[in-house]
């Protein structure tokens, strides 16, 4: 089987990005602005927006973003969502990690490298003690999570 062109590639990872701002969205629209989503929604924005713009300097059209209205099923809890978010940082590394070898455009590839590390360094991190946080090891809410007091930005990129 042929490798996927450049569009493809960067398609692909549009779609992961998108998908992740609008789950992401949602877990707020139904819990409140929780840590650590409300800061790794803003990361995935720019996460897109990265995207979108090797897209634009390849001279490709962006396609609209079906995510946008999309209904997105949600667990019934924040400690579910919290483990939701990891499934899909560890599955956007894996695509990362099949995407990348096939990419000859140094700019894109760092672009998908960058987007990369701060899933599987940032990303994959923050949801993981917020699984912590929402079961309750560790000795228990350790903070709430909840709100934007003293919000430090952990979910962000290098985008």
């Amino acid at each position: 089987m042929p490798a996927p062109d450049l569009r493809t590639v960067l398609l692909d990872a549009l779609e992961d990005e998108r998908k992740a701002e609008a789950t992401y969205g949602a877990v707020i629209a139904k819990f409140g602005p929780v840590r650590p989503f409300i800061n790794i929604v803003e990361a995935e924005q720019r996460h897109a927006a990265a995207l979108e713009r090797q897209i634009q300097r390849l001279g490709m059209e962006i396609p609209e973003n079906p995510w946008q209205a999309a209904k997105i099923a949600l667990p019934p809890s924040l400690a579910d969502a919290c483990a939701m978010a990891i499934e899909a940082e560890i599955e956007n590394i894996a695509l990362y990690d099949r995407l990348i070898p096939q990419i000859d455009d140094p700019i894109v590839r760092q672009v998908l490298q960058n987007l990369q590390d701060a899933s599987r360094n940032k990303h994959l991190l923050a949801f993981r003690r917020c699984l912590a946080r929402e079961s309750g090891e560790r000795g228990g809410n350790t903070g709430g999570g909840r709100g934007q007091g003293g919000r430090r930005h952990r979910g962000g990129c290098r985008s």
